[in-house]
Order: structure tokens, then sequence, then C-alpha cells
């Protein structure tokens, strides 16, 4: 009979120690999706904002009738200088669905640069084409980084 509670002891261990392990697991890769995410989270505002600057920055520009071929093509550049590092960041660490649409945003923002660095002012038709063109790519690309996110579940 004692036979019969050490191998119960034993068993009893093991399952304890399966359990304790399978649910650590568990938490382990919830916590890790919980981190990837919010490093998302993150990073798609940081490229938004970046965005958003860069574009706020090119809408000043074009309003501005004084400065030089030399000044706008300068700030226009040093605008959007910031986003092509975070366009890196996304191509690895945003989800393949965001990674299309964040390229595609940033290809509309590079065309409005150049735009604007050769001389496009807010009074020709051209400049709400670009901007246009560029709203329509961040509507999608915000609609994108939402979904990966689960924002709207």
């Amino acid at each position: 009979m004692e036979w019969m509670a050490l191998a119960s002891t034993i068993v009893g261990g093991a399952i304890a120690t399966i359990s304790a392990g399978y649910l650590d697991r568990r938490r382990w890769k919830r916590d890790r999706i919980d981190q990837q995410t919010e490093a998302r989270r993150v990073l798609y505002g940081t490229y938004l904002a970046t965005l958003s600057q860069a574009r706020l920055a090119f809408s000043r520009l074009a309003r501005d009738t004084d400065a030089s071929n030399a000044e706008r093509r300068k700030a226009a550049w040093d605008a959007f200088d910031p986003c092509s590092g975070l366009r890196y960041q996304m191509t690895i660490s945003a989800a393949k669905t965001v990674v299309e649409p964040a390229e595609d945003v940033y290809r509309k923002l590079r065309h409005l640069r150049n735009a604007i660095a050769e001389g496009l002012l807010l009074e020709g038709g051209d400049y709400a084409e670009h901007r246009t063109r560029y709203d329509v790519a961040l509507r999608a690309l915000r609609a994108a980084m939402r979904d990966d996110l689960g924002a709207d579940s």
C-alpha cells in the first residue's frame, strides 16, 4: 500500500508541474502578443504624427510666396527627412496588411514634397490634387492600422 501513496504523490506532482508549465506558457504568449501590439501602436502613432508634421510643413510652404526656390527646396526636404527612418521601421515591424498602405502614403507625400520643392503653391489646382491623393491614401492607412490593432472590435 505504501507504493500507492508514493505513486499518487508522484502523479499528483507531475500533473501540478505540467499544469503550471502550461499556464505559464499561455501567459507568456499572451504577454508577448500584448507587447507586440503595444509596440506597433506606438510605431503607428509615431509614423502618423511624423507624416502629419511633414504635411503641415508642406502646407505652410505652399502658402509662402516669399520663399526663394532654394529655401523652399531645403525646407521641404528637411520636413520630409524624419519620415524616411520611420518608413523602414514600418516595413520591418508593421503587419503585412499595413506595410503597403504605409508605403503608398509615403510615396504620395514624397510626390507632394517634390512638387513643393519645385515651387508648387497653394493657389494652383495641382496642390489640391496632390493633397487629395495623399488624404485618400492616409485614410486607407489609418483603416489598416485600426484593423491590425483591433481598434474597431
